[in-house]
């Protein structure tokens, strides 16, 4: 499946896991892996190296990749979490909060 249904740039919450119910904001998607990088969400530690002089070396906290299924969308207007509906007017297709009916 190489179709996800958030996007770059899109608040989301969490459904499950350590971080569930916090929102944060979409940094990169992985559409073949069927996984997301969440702004502040599902934080893991990594031991660097400096790689070059004046590179910082030691135990860093970055983003680690989550299912999509794991995340929903959060409509700007309204706020909630909801599931996204799709509006096709003409020959443009818009995405649409379910709760509120506000276009993203």
């Amino acid at each position: 499946m190489n179709h996800l249904h958030v996007k770059t740039g899109d608040t989301v919450v969490m459904l499950s896991g350590k971080d569930k119910g916090k929102q944060g904001k979409v940094l990169q998607v992985s559409p073949k892996e069927g996984k997301v990088i969440v702004e502040g969400l599902n934080m893991v530690t990594k031991h660097v190296k400096p790689r070059k002089q004046g590179d910082p070396a030691g135990i860093m906290k970055a983003e680690s990749a989550v299912y999509a299924c794991k995340v929903m969308a959060v409509c700007p207007k309204c706020g909630k979490a909801t599931r996204l509906a799709h509006k096709i007017e003409g020959d443009t297709k818009t995405r649409v909060c379910k709760h509120c009916g506000a276009s993203y």
